[in-house]
């Protein structure tokens, strides 16, 4: 298996960013479609364009997996301060980690979690929180063997059952 390197997102990545996104998206809707948003035919560009539009911010860190030339999967990171509607200081926040289904149990998530992790450190963050998914349970051992720990649960309730 040829190595794996992490690297800042450019703008020439933001068209396979937008794929993953979309990715994220659509697994999400399928954990919880009333909750989750359902990915759209503008889905991939929209995310991918969104992103783009991030690379350059310098409280954001977008870092890329890539294998032979190829990303396969990226992370979406930000830098905040203190939040009085998370009741909580300033932190490292991921928005998003993903990995191309062909090239995931190989480590590569772990490996974008710590150079994201890194990159929120040197940029000055405290700690790093993240979300997960009530039933995504692989994300979960993934952040459990890093080191996270559960501190907030989102419960939600439809209005209109």
């Amino acid at each position: 298996m040829d190595a794996v390197g992490i690297r800042a997102a450019t703008p020439a990545d933001t068209a396979t960013i937008g794929r993953l996104g979309a990715l994220l998206v659509r697994v999400h809707h399928d954990l919880d479609p009333q909750r989750f948003i359902a990915a759209t035919s503008r889905t991939e560009s929209a995310y991918g364009s969104f992103l783009g539009t991030q690379l350059d911010e310098p409280n954001i860190v977008i870092l890329v997996a890539e294998r032979n030339g190829e990303v396969i999967g990226y992370t979406y990171a930000g830098v905040e301060g203190t939040d009085y509607m998370s009741l909580r200081g300033p932190a490292g926040a991921l928005y998003d980690i993903v990995v191309d289904p062909a090239h995931r149990g190989q480590g590569v998530g772990r490996m974008l979690l710590d150079a994201t992790i890194e990159a929120l450190k040197a940029r000055g963050a405290p700690r790093v929180v993240l979300s997960t998914a009530e039933r995504n349970t692989v994300a979960q051992r993934l952040f459990d063997r890093a080191g996270f720990r559960r501190t907030m649960i989102e419960m939600t309730r439809e209005l209109n059952d």
